[in-house]
């Protein structure tokens, strides 16, 4: 029957169109049989009807979500006989001001001329298009808003966002009865403080017309490798930059600014240490960058630039972070957990090398192992074991000579089909390493250390303790292999398990130096969000910068043609 209704309308649509009342097809029939909105419903189901092609998933979805909609319902959202109603215009004028939300306005097809045509009579064609165009805004708009833009996510193997999509027949359903879609459709964007905080900033930056400038530095040229003893115009330069004088002896210098001596190598070696470089005193271009990272200016440009990446990320997040939850921020190395919207503990974080990024990404954390067996994974058998269980060379964590031998020095055990085997026994140049289980029990020698919190997911990423505690001493905390290291892990079990088990600090203390493997669960899975935020506004309203270890910023930027 609706497939017949739709044919006899859309025969009917090209003499309706240019009527304002409706038409009677035969003597003696309704008044009001079919009207130019009836009309107008049946083109928007025709030109739904056409085949979607070079669509997004997202786009699809929405496509078919339309067609369902117009199947049930004949009456427009956002036409009537005459042109736009005011809740369209209501709702383009909310898309044409998506920039004071981090969106672009051009990214949104509105009907704009349909404005100046609210009274002239346009064709059921032409109110058509515009219903149709409205609608495939509003809906890109609604997912842009709490979802962020689909391209972001395609930059970069790390980025695995929450999969939040609003639900379009419930969108739909809501715009046709809200005569003002306002501030419906401002709902869909991040609820989160920190989102309007920065916002706000946003609004502050776009505001400024005048470059500002940090304070001068001074900035180490490009040139040779500066080693102690070496003598170069660039030494008295790195001199200035360190603020580091040439010793004075009656009123002359001693020996010439441009000697790299034994005082600006002890100055070099505390300016690496400082920033987690090597500290060996020789200036290379790790360093220099390091040296010459705060020489840079500050436009309003950069600044809009950061921030919308920044809010851009926080569409990512669920809408709820969890009454109970933590959140690892990657650029700040810093691990926090909140409760009731408060935060009760924060701790220094280890996070992954800039060849096994931390990727972001949220996961409920279902159990905590006290005393956990670490369970080596693919990619450092095959990068750092396999050669050293090849040649007895190798490197990374398991840098020292010998064969099998590297099992027992660090306490490692090797199983094959579920069955513990010799090492000795294999030969090694020959096999698939991937296809053998390597494990290092709980003890002094284990990676992990006394405790790791498991937040099931498809990275195999973790939060766990370490034995290498001096990394957390350092600025750039950029040393493991994806895992994120917990400086007090202990306080972390203590802050969680407390509010989910109603554990004291001292049942955390004795699961803790127990030795024994222990798996405990939580009553409630609490969510971890690894989080990417290299702007923060602080309780003061002043934005906090950190550093992009990862170049997520500068990629983002160029994926949004910023």
């Amino acid at each position: 029957m609706m497939r017949f209704a739709k044919c006899f309308a859309l025969g009917l649509a090209a003499s309706i169109a240019a009527a304002p009342q409706a038409i009677a097809v035969e003597p003696g029939a309704p008044e009001r049989l079919i009207t130019r909105v009836d009309a107008v419903g049946f083109e928007v189901q025709q030109s739904l009807s056409d085949t979607v092609r070079d669509a997004s998933k997202s786009e699809k979805r929405e496509h078919g979500a339309l067609v369902e909609y117009f199947a049930d319902h004949r009456a427009p959202i956002w036409v009537d006989d005459t042109g736009l109603k005011s809740r369209a215009i209501k709702a383009i004028k909310i898309l044409q001001e998506s920039d004071d939300y981090g969106l672009y306005p051009a990214d949104y097809d509105v009907p704009t001329a349909a404005v100046s045509a609210v009274r002239s009579m346009p064709s059921a064609q032409w109110l058509a298009d515009a219903e149709l165009k409205l609608n495939k805004a509003i809906l890109k708009y609604a997912r842009d808003a709490r979802m962020g833009r689909p391209k972001i996510h395609g930059i970069s193997k790390n980025y695995d966002p929450t999969d939040d999509v609003p639900e379009v027949d419930e969108i739909m359903s809501n715009l046709a009865k809200l005569d003002d879609p306002s501030e419906y459709l401002l709902s869909f964007h991040p609820k989160h403080p920190q989102f309007e905080a920065l916002r706000k900033k946003l609004a502050e930056a776009r505001g400024k017309s005048i470059v500002k400038v940090e304070e001068k530095r001074v900035v180490i040229p490009s040139g040779p490798i500066l080693k102690p003893g070496k003598r170069h115009a660039s030494v008295a330069v790195l001199r200035q930059r360190l603020e580091l004088s040439v010793p004075m002896r009656e009123g002359q210098p001693v020996y010439s600014a441009e000697i790299y001596d034994s005082s600006l190598e002890v100055a070099v070696r505390a300016f690496q240490k400082k920033k987690g470089l090597r500290a060996d005193g020789v200036v290379g271009p790790s360093t220099v960058r390091a040296l010459n990272g705060k020489a840079k200016t500050a436009t309003p440009r950069n600044r809009v630039k950061m921030i919308l990446a920044n809010m851009e990320r926080w569409r990512w997040l669920p809408q709820d972070l969890g009454k109970l939850h933590v959140r690892v921020n990657v650029p700040e190395y810093k691990v926090r957990v909140s409760h009731n919207g408060k935060n009760v503990l924060t701790e220094r974080a280890v996070v992954g090398k800039l060849r096994y990024q931390t990727p972001i990404f949220s996961a409920p954390m279902d159990h905590i192992v006290f005393n956990p067996y670490w369970n080596v994974p693919n990619s450092i058998k095959r990068e750092e074991l396999l050669p050293s269980l090849r040649s007895g060379g190798g490197g990374g964590l398991f840098n020292f000579s010998g064969r099998p031998r590297i099992l027992k020095m660090y306490g490692l055990y090797v199983k094959y089909k579920g069955r513990e085997i010799s090492a000795s026994s294999v030969n090694w140049n020959k096999v698939d390493i991937t296809r053998y289980h390597f494990y290092q029990p709980p003890g002094g020698l284990n990676v992990l250390g006394n405790v790791k919190f498991m937040f099931p997911n498809k990275h195999d990423v973790y939060l766990h303790d370490t034995q290498e505690k001096f990394y957390f001493a350092r600025d750039q905390r950029t040393y493991s292999h994806g895992c994120v290291r917990v400086q007090n892990p202990r306080r972390l079990a203590e802050a969680l398990l407390m509010r989910d088990r109603g554990w004291s600090a001292a049942s955390v203390g004795r699961a803790f130096t127990s030795g024994n493997n222990n798996h405990v669960g939580l009553k409630n899975k609490i969510p971890v969000h690894i989080t990417y935020f290299t702007a923060w506004v602080d309780d003061n309203g002043k934005m906090r910068v950190y550093s992009d270890p990862y170049s997520h910023d500068s990629r983002m930027a160029s994926s949004l043609k910023l």
